[in-house]
């Protein structure tokens, strides 16, 4: 894979006319940029128009905002209509802002509505004579990046105090998934790595990509490479050309703290009786989603009359299965005999059964042995191919070159 360096500016982006051309933007819900200051984006002069700023509203439907704004029903049935291959009125997202412009004459007839679907599009509507629509990009500029962030307070604060946007914390989650608990980390850890993102009016509205990332707590290390084999399959790999991706992710949901570790000899909270205590319990507030750790399949849903309360037991490949207890309820088609996938769904966190608050009860055992979660390794993915294996090399000792010591 070639290095991909960025900085030039991209193209300004303006479609003109038809409802054939362009497609509805990515991103959606987000603040609006006004764009008065620059008419030759809108493909009208605002200064000819008077204009009036608002947002949508609650529950607004598209006939319902254009009414507000001063056309007639038919007319905007008709713009809906002839605009679906630019813009779904269905998806229009409440609070995204929208400015009006009318006529300056007495009659202050509705001209054009500019609709802001994220910080770069917007929508623009004709509302009178030809009633079209068209898109209007802002220009983004593209740049590279090197970030080193040691953890002081925490990830999303010492993020920004590092001069790098907080957005790299979920491309950086998705990565690491497989060997770093993000809910975890300890003060003294470190993340560099060198990445590209999208900025519009200098604020950044897009990571990009990661390409190369160094996680290091001073006892654990773990570098990520971006590597695409063009097979579809992973593109983050370490060193050594093994996949990120782990059979297992670290934890099955996000948590405030372990209340209880793995202990063959643990007093139980309830009855007081000294017994084992083969598991990890991860204090959560009830209702906090809990996600299978792999794929698997559902061998257990239900009552557990042992005292774990409503649980999901699955079995996995190689032996292994896993077992979430204490929930407060099931996710929606989660059943014995399900196929569930790493990362999905099955439940939320509760207390029911003996516990003395909410808490996920979380057990894993091998060919039938229970074993500590905390200490378990997660079987590896398919490694890079061989014949790839010198190119990685070589991209991992010149991304090093790059970043701080």
């Amino acid at each position: 894979m070639n290095l991909r360096l960025f900085g030039a500016v991209l193209a300004l982006i303006w479609l003109t006319a038809s409802c054939g051309q362009g497609s509805e933007g990515a991103s959606e819900g987000t603040d609006a940029v006004s764009l008065q200051d620059a008419p030759s984006l809108l493909g009208f002069r605002t200064e000819d128009f008077a204009a009036d700023s608002s947002k949508v509203r609650d529950g607004e439907t598209f006939s319902g905002l254009m009414a507000r704004l001063g056309m007639k029903g038919v007319d905007s049935y008709v713009l809906a209509q002839r605009c679906d291959s630019i813009f779904d009125v269905r998806r229009m997202r409440a609070g995204n802002a929208v400015e009006a412009y009318y006529s300056k004459d007495s009659a202050r007839t509705l001209e054009y509505v500019v609709y802001h679907n994220d910080r770069i599009r917007s929508t623009v509507f004709r509302c009178r004579d030809s009633l079209h629509a068209y898109l209007s990009d802002r220009p983004v500029v593209s740049e590279r990046r090197i970030a080193d962030v040691t953890i002081r307070s925490s990830l999303w604060n010492d993020m920004k105090a590092a001069g790098a946007s907080p957005l790299l914390i979920v491309e950086l989650a998705d990565i690491y998934a497989w060997s770093v608990n993000f809910f975890g980390l300890q003060g003294g850890d470190r993340f560099r790595l060198i990445y590209n993102q999208t900025l519009c009016d200098g604020e950044v509205v897009k990571i990009d990509s990661i390409e190369f990332a160094v996680y290091d707590s001073g006892t654990f290390r773990a570098a990520a490479i971006r590597f695409d084999q063009r097979d579809g399959g992973n593109k983050y790999w370490n060193e050594k050309g093994e996949s990120l991706r782990k059979a297992f992710l670290k934890a099955p949901l996000r948590y405030n703290r372990i209340s209880s570790g793995f202990s063959y000899r643990r007093k139980h909270p309830i009855s007081g009786k000294v017994k084992a205590h083969t598991a990890v319990d991860y204090a959560a507030p009830s209702g906090t989603p809990v996600h299978s750790i792999g794929d698997g399949t559902v061998t257990l849903c239900g009552w557990d009359g042992t005292g774990g309360g409503k649980r999901v037991r699955i079995k996995h490949m190689n032996g292994y299965e896993t077992c979430y207890m204490h929930l407060s309820g099931f996710a929606p088609g989660i059943s014995s005999g399900a196929r569930v996938s790493q990362g999905q769904l099955i439940g939320y966190v509760g207390a029911t059964g003996q516990a003395t608050g909410p808490h996920l009860d979380f057990r894993v055992w091998k060919d039938g042995v229970p074993i500590d979660p905390l200490k378990m390794i997660s079987p590896p993915s398919e490694p890079l191919k061989a014949e790839n294996l010198d190119s990685l090399g070589r991209m991992y000792e010149a991304f090093l070159k790059e970043l701080p010591e």
